[in-house]
Order: structure tokens, then sequence, then C-alpha cells
């Protein structure tokens, strides 16, 4: 465990404290609970003096990065890092580059989404990319308990707030880039803010790139390594879905043909970003089309709960393009009606309100508007921007997420299928400064048990 924090609450005796200014905080007013807790030394930039050790420098975020790396990148260096940034498809290529190096005797971490996992889950993060120094504490953890590989989800805001400054990746990837975190930063700075990753390749470092993609170019070098359908190194030929999938990649020439549980043609893009990780790491190919046989989505990614002759899907889908992969792949499965339950985020981009609410009314044959997380912003303002436009009237409004959920599981009759999008794994609703416990898949099969016990 590293001996520098950043967050007053996880220090300890003897830790080292530096006061940080974030875009909503101030490191110096929790400088006191620091030093209560037991901070040996405090780092700020400002002229006051602790009954503590007090050092002064000119830039805190500038100290805390080169105290990390003067102290702490011996280690990482001698890691195999894989970092994955992109809209859609970060969190289940993570888990699938985990899942595959682990059953494959290969010792692998994952920092991300879902949390920091070794051979199991360990906590659950509040942001994708953690502060640097939480980054630092579970590198360094994973390396102490033998994990000399980690795969992890690399954000935007991450990127731009130089979270990730210090570290040398051995894989950067690129999957896609679609409208998100507007309301954060426009769309070319949220892409010249992903292109970071890309700049922190180790020496020998490889870049792998969704040639698909139209804003590749932000990220290519005459060196990338390209997969897709129209790429030159991992080239997707052919595939069929349904309830499993399967597809034809060639690799450098090479035509080899796998087999997999997950669904959906967005999910061989995922699929086949792991692949290229794996081969470019010298797996033989042969254990590639097993493992890959064997690979399951990452909690709350397409999680499918079988109800009678219906199926239930939980996914995390938050964004237009992440909905529209969902809806993509229902049709290729689908053999009656499509229910969606879903909101939106509240103090979050408002331009994809409606954009959201028109495909979902145009892809399900009803819909239950209800709330996401609202943070400060009333339900009510948001279902404004919601239905701004809107036509249709197949849909109906129950802001009760649980109420609106059991509603979706009781409109289901028979081969019907019930989407339930936007929170995925998340085990709570944010509203103000609350943390209110809730998991929709938990909330499915509470209600379904308690159907059918009745």
């Amino acid at each position: 465990m590293i001996n520098i924090k950043s967050d007053s609450r996880k220090v300890k005796k003897g830790d080292i404290f530096v006061a940080l200014k974030g875009i909503s905080s101030d490191g110096d007013k929790y400088i006191e609970n620091a030093i209560e807790n037991g901070a040996s030394k405090i780092i700020v930039d400002n002229d006051s003096i602790y009954n503590v050790e007090t050092i002064k420098v000119s830039n805190t975020r500038n100290y805390l990065n080169e105290y990390l790396k003067t102290n702490y990148n011996k280690y990482l260096d001698k890691m195999n890092i894989i970092g994955i940034t992109g809209t859609n498809g970060k969190t289940t290529s993570c888990f699938l580059i985990y899942q595959s190096l682990n059953k494959l005797g290969i010792k692998c971490a994952y920092i991300g989404t879902i949390g920091f996992y070794m051979d199991k889950k360990i906590l659950s993060l509040r942001n994708t990319s953690p502060d640097v120094c939480d980054l630092y504490d579970m590198i360094i953890t994973a390396y102490d308990n033998g994990y000399t590989n980690i795969v992890m989800e690399v954000s935007s805001q991450g990127l731009a707030m130089n979270r990730l400054e210090n570290i040398k990746f051995d894989y950067a990837i690129f999957t896609n880039l679609t409208e998100d975190h507007l309301d954060y930063h426009p769309m070319e700075n949220y892409a010249l803010s992903k292109q970071k990753l890309f700049h922190n390749l180790k020496e020998n470092g490889k870049s792998i790139i969704n040639n698909d993609d139209e804003y590749k170019n932000y990220f290519k070098s005459t060196n990338s390594l390209e997969y897709g359908f129209n790429a030159k190194d991992y080239k997707i030929e052919d595939y069929n879905l349904g309830y499993k999938t399967n597809f034809c990649l060639n690799i450098k020439g090479k035509k080899y043909t796998f087999n997999t549980n997950l669904i959906g043609k967005y999910n061989i893009y995922n699929m086949v970003c792991t692949i290229a990780v794996l081969y470019e790491m010298n797996v033989a190919i042969e254990k590639i089309i097993d493992v890959v046989k064997t690979l399951t989505a990452p909690p709350g990614r397409m999680d499918i709960i079988n109800y009678n002759t219906n199926m239930i899907i939980v996914d995390y889908a938050h964004t237009e393009d992440a909905m529209k992969n969902i809806f993509d792949t229902i049709k290729e499965i689908k053999r009656g009606n499509v229910y969606t339950v879903f909101g939106c985020t509240g103090d979050r981009d408002r331009t994809k309100r409606p954009k959201m609410t028109r495909l979902s009314l145009e892809n399900s044959n009803y819909t239950i508007i209800t709330s996401d997380d609202l943070h400060n912003e009333d339900f009510n303002h948001i279902l404004d921007d919601m239905l701004n436009g809107i036509d249709s009237k197949n849909y109906e409004v129950i802001p009760d997420r649980g109420k609106a959920i059991e509603r979706g599981i009781n409109l289901l009759n028979t081969k019907d299928i019930l989407l339930i999008l936007g929170k995925g794994h998340e085990e709570y609703i944010i509203v103000k400064d609350r943390k209110i416990p809730f998991n929709d898949r938990k909330k499915v099969e509470e209600y379904i048990t308690r159907h059918i016990n009745i």
C-alpha cells in the first residue's frame, strides 16, 4: 500500500497528505481531517503552517505525480499494463481480457467501472479512472499479490485530469467514440483527452485501434494495429448472430472461426479486441479459440435472466449509441414483443435525452420511462427534456424505478423481451447527496421470486 494520499478519509498513521485542487473541491479544506487521521506530513501550495511537518510547493499535483513516479514506477515498469479507452465497450473488453488471461493461467487484475478485481472482486470504485493515489494503491496491491498483468478502463475525465500522467502502458486500445460526457467537454476535446493514452505507451508498446470508427485517426499512428470489418490486422470477415455468436476473423492473412456465448454485433468488436491482445501477447491461437468459448459478459452488460419463456436483459447502456447496439442485437433474436424500462441521468448532457427516448419508442412495443440517478436535478425537468418533440404514445411514466421494473415484468406474455437499461451493475440510485441502495438485477430476482411464491 502506498504511503501518500490525496483523500483525507483514507489517510492512516504516518501517511503523507497532498492537498490537491479539484474541479469541485479544495484539498486545503481537508487538511485538519488528514492530521486527525494520522498524517505525518502535509504538502500544500499556501503559506499556512500546521502542527505536523508542512512543505509548501508551487503545484501540489506536480509534487504528487513526481513522488509516485520516483517511489513506485519501478514496480509498474515490471508489469504488463493494458489500457482501454472509448465511449462504449471499455468495461466488456477489459473484463473479457481479465477473464481470458486468468483462465489461461496468466494472473491479471482489472480496474474499471465495475470495480477492482484480482481473483475476485476486491472493491467497488466511484469513478472509472480512480484518484491517482487509489490507482497506484491498486496497481501496487496487484503487484504484491503476484499479478504482473493489469487491464484498466481509461476514461476521458481521468486523462483530462492527468490521473494517469505517469503510467506507461504496454497496450493502448481504442474502442469507439460517440457522444458522451459532453457536459464535461466538447466532442473534439473529448477525443483529444482520450488521445493522451496513446502518448503514454512504453518504448515497445502497441496501440490497437477500431478501424471502423469515424474518430480512428485521432488515435492511429503508422505502427498501430487495426481491428474491425475494415482492418488490415484483425479483420472480421463474416458472422452469425443468435442466442450465441460465431464469426470468422482474418488475423494477418490467416482465417479462424470463433464461437462465443456473448450476443450482438457490438460484442464481436469486444471479443476481437480481446483476441488481438491475447495474440499480441503470444498466446497460441488454439488456446485463444478455446478460451473465447468460455467467456461471459461482465455484471450488468447484457445480463440475461430467463423468466418462463421470456428474456429479461439488464444492461448499463446509458448513451444513444449503446442503446442502439442493444436494439440492433434484439432485432436478431426477438420472437415476441419488446418492452423497455429506462431513464436519463440528472446533471448530465441534456441533448441526448430526447434522442434516447425516440430510439426506445421506435424500437420497443412499449416503453416505461422511469428515473435513473437524479443527482441534483428534478425528475420532471429530466422528463420534459426526454419528451421534447416526441409524438409517439407507446409509453407510460413511472418515476419509481422499482415499480417501473415490476410493471415491465407484468407486461411479459410469451417469448417477449424486457430491457432494463441505464444502471447495469450499479448498487444504488443517487439523489442529491444520498445513495439509495438499488440494483436492477436484484430487483428483478426478488420480484420474480415473490411472484412465483404467490
